[in-house]
Formats: C-alpha cells, structure tokens, sequence
C-alpha cells in the first residue's frame, strides 16, 4: 500500500475534509473542514506543494501544522504525538509522502450494473 490522500465528507458537519495516509494505512496529516470539494482538492495541491519545504512547518513539540508558503495559512495539522521525537518523525513522513501520494475521492460512490 503507498501513501494517499483520501478526501471525504463528514456526515457530523457536512464539511469535507482529507487526510493523507502513510503506507501502513496510518493517518499522518488532517486537514480542517471545507465548504467546497474544489477547495479541499485545492488544500490537498496545497499540501503536495508545501511538504518538502521546512519554511512551511509550525511546531510545537508534539505538534505540527503545515501552512502555504504563499499565504501563510494552516493547511492541515498532525495529531498530537507522545513526545517530540515522535512528533518530528510524522513530519518527516508527510515531507517524504505527500509530494506524491494519489489522491482518492471518497465522496463518489462507485455505480453498480445490474444484471437484466
């Protein structure tokens, strides 16, 4: 399994939201709600572009959120990590995987034909 964005709608809110997956299907980034799809496909371009530049992690040693470089806004953020060896080793992965991760849009159900 290879690392991947998954984009989806949460039923509590109605917002859409994604997350990128490591490839042992662990979550190492999340994003905040969205009103749009286009402007949660725009966080995960987002994320894809600004993963692999240091200027654009915001730490708090057990914490990291990764911002635009462009605009300074919080794109997605970490989970809160045990300690802050931990915490540098997710933003290692996510500056490893993000910049090529697919992306899988949760929000389309797969059709069915149905046999006549």
């Amino acid at each position: 399994m290879s690392s991947k964005f998954e984009l989806f709608r949460s039923p509590k809110d109605n917002l859409f939201y994604f997350h990128l997956k490591n490839s042992k299907g662990e979550i190492i980034l999340q994003s905040e709600g969205y009103t749009t799809k286009a402007n949660c496909q725009n966080g995960i371009r987002s994320v894809k572009k600004n993963a692999a530049l240091d200027k654009a992690y915001q730490t708090n040693a057990k914490h990291f959120s990764l911002k635009s470089v462009d605009n300074g806004k919080i794109i997605a953020s970490s989970e809160k990590y045990a300690s802050e060896e931990l915490a540098q080793k997710g933003m290692a992965a996510v500056k490893k995987n993000a910049p090529n991760a697919e992306s899988i849009d949760l929000t389309v159900r797969k059709r069915t034909v149905k046999n006549k």
